[in-house]
């Protein structure tokens, strides 16, 4: 028995989701008594359908299919309210399409409570997926809760949501702060007149380029239940827009464009994969109509638009989604009878492998599949320019596996390194094809060089008559001093006859020469002392400046 408070479940951010709906065991009327669930989805990214009260504790869940098409079921996020203290329940989602999904594997869903704001995994003892004889011997996930709170909320969601909302005031914080190398652009709209926002990252000069500049597209969110793509594209937003060496190099030389969102009438309703009429965007590439699909045709218009510009050159194009089936993180690639193009083409496949823990080779592939022509992978690969190589990059809706039986699941967190990973794997590959030379790579790094070959770090064993400092310990004692005056000194007071055949003054002077340009162009972590002369009453040794300057607690003590 239901109880709708409201006179209509249907509204822009939850067509056909339950709203408010309180279950009433059967025969009990008037006012709803505390443990009689109240189950919305009713807000954006929502999706409940319907709920049968099976018995006291057991309930049965109904995803709403994606509007105008009720093949898709796999996404669900809903809210249960007016629980009681120690109340244990039974969920049965009964109605997945995805039979093959990751709830095999061990994934269990997500939950958080108003006075607990951080999501985690329902312990895989509490969630079961299998083959029901009470519901046709389809695949029910069935779960196993406990609530422990009566005053607390509790939101269960397949993934970690990620609302359109939640993206748009993001974008305005970013766009707030009037970062010379970040420009955001309506780059058209949705069928709900939603904003298809364009994401440029670049320095300011390669915004409208005089000179040759290289151009990496990325897409993202194009199916609604796909929400890892949503947090992969916001860490690479946030590494572009930091100060790390790495993508102040890459700003100078490359120009990052990102699609954050192009399903976002699908994100906003609680689709799991298709758009307002019930079309999945990514089998729609080779048919691309201006009224049907007007985000796809504003996106590949932006690609030709770039091809066209004299000084723009389209290097890579990366689509983000995240796989309900496979783990880790993978990419499709395309195949190609040129051998050079295809070995170019895994080229940057194989950098990310060295950036990302958890990348899967085994499900990596390229093909040229006539069942995927309309997806961007295949369609942009025959559409722009040869040079352009196009990838679909998957991150798992669970995690990646260290062993056959050990599984580590992924976190927000683990979404936006990913990201960060993404772009050093772009700066890798541009390393390769030469965009970024060496003295792009070296510039920093040179300037940084002169300023510590005037001073080093020297280890002082043993104290000196010759030496004016006094040192209270006998422990080891950190000093800063200049590099000739303290050579010079140190090599005078010792006076053994060196064995350098090539300085004829040295046997006159009765002094042990080191070359000291050597060790200090070579950046060299010590100067080898002979044994012979380990009983000199000084023995130095040059330590690394770039080792001793983690540590931070020493380095407060000069």
């Amino acid at each position: 028995m239901a109880d709708y408070e409201s006179d209509s479940d249907e509204g822009e951010a939850g067509l056909g989701n339950v709203t408010r709906v309180i279950m009433r065991p059967v025969g009990h009327s008037g006012k709803a008594k505390k443990g009689h669930l109240c189950f919305d989805a009713s807000f954006e990214t929502g999706n409940l359908g319907r709920i049968d009260l099976v018995c006291e504790y057991e309930y049965d869940l109904f995803i709403r299919p994606d509007t105008c098409n009720p093949r898709h079921r796999l996404w669900f996020n809903f809210v249960v309210e007016n629980t009681r203290q120690d109340q244990n329940v039974i969920f049965n989602i009964v109605n997945i399409s995805n039979k093959n999904n990751l709830f095999k594997n061990g994934m269990t869903p997500i939950v958080r409570s108003t006075s607990r704001n951080t999501w985690s995994r329902i312990p895989v003892y509490r969630v079961h997926y299998h083959r029901s004889l009470y519901h046709d011997n389809n695949y029910v996930l069935s779960i196993l809760f406990s609530f422990d709170k009566d005053d607390d909320s509790y939101q269960f969601s397949y993934s970690y949501p990620y609302s359109y909302t939640r993206q748009q005031t993001y974008l305005s914080l970013i766009e707030k702060k009037k970062l010379p190398y970040f420009k955001r652009e309506l780059l058209g709209q949705s069928i709900q007149n939603k904003r298809l926002d364009l994401v440029t990252i670049t320095n300011p000069k390669n915004m409208n380029p005089t000179e040759k500049v290289h151009v990496v597209v990325i897409l993202g969110r194009v199916h609604g239940s796909e929400t890892p793509s949503s947090y992969v594209c916001q860490g690479i937003i946030e590494f572009l827009i930091s100060n790390h060496p790495a993508v102040v190099r890459l700003r100078k030389k490359v120009v990052f464009q990102l699609i954050p969102m192009m399903n976002p009438d699908g994100v906003t309703l609680g689709n799991s994969r298709t758009n307002l009429l019930g079309i999945d965007l990514n089998r729609a590439w080779h048919k691309i109509s201006q009224w049907v699909h007007p985000i796809l045709y504003a996106v590949h218009n932006h690609l030709l638009e770039i091809e066209k510009h004299e000084n723009m050159e389209l290097d890579l194009v990366i689509d983000m989604h995240a796989h309900s089936s496979l783990h880790g993180v993978f990419t499709y690639g395309n195949a190609y009878d040129d051998v050079y193009r295809y070995e170019k083409h895994i080229l940057f496949p194989k950098l990310l492998s060295q950036h990302i823990e958890g990348y899967e080779q085994t499900h990596s592939l390229c093909n040229r599949d006539f069942k995927k022509c309309g997806t961007s992978r295949r369609f942009l690969c025959q559409s722009l320019k040869e040079k352009v190589n196009c990838y679909t990059l998957f991150v798992s809706q669970y995690g990646f596996s260290v062993s056959p039986k050990t599984m580590i699941p992924f976190t927000e967190d683990s979404f936006y390194t990913i990201g960060r990973c993404v772009v050093l794997a772009c700066s890798d590959y541009f390393k390769s094809t030469g965009v970024l030379t060496p003295q792009d790579v070296a510039v920093k790094c040179v300037k940084k060089r002169d300023k510590k070959r005037k001073t080093v770090l020297y280890r002082q064993r043993e104290v000196h008559p010759s030496f004016k400092r006094k040192i209270k310990k006998k422990s080891l004692a950190l000093k800063r001093v200049d590099i000739k005056d303290s050579f010079r000194s140190a090599l005078t007071a010792s006076r053994r006859p060196s064995d350098d055949p090539n300085r004829t003054n040295a046997s006159r002077r009765n002094m042990r020469f080191v070359d000291l340009s050597k060790t200090v162009d070579n950046r060299r972590s010590s100067i080898t002392v002979d044994r012979e002369n380990s009983a000199a009453p000084h023995a130095f040794s040059i330590i690394n400046v770039n080792d001793i300057i983690r540590d931070t607690d020493a380095l407060l003590k000069f």
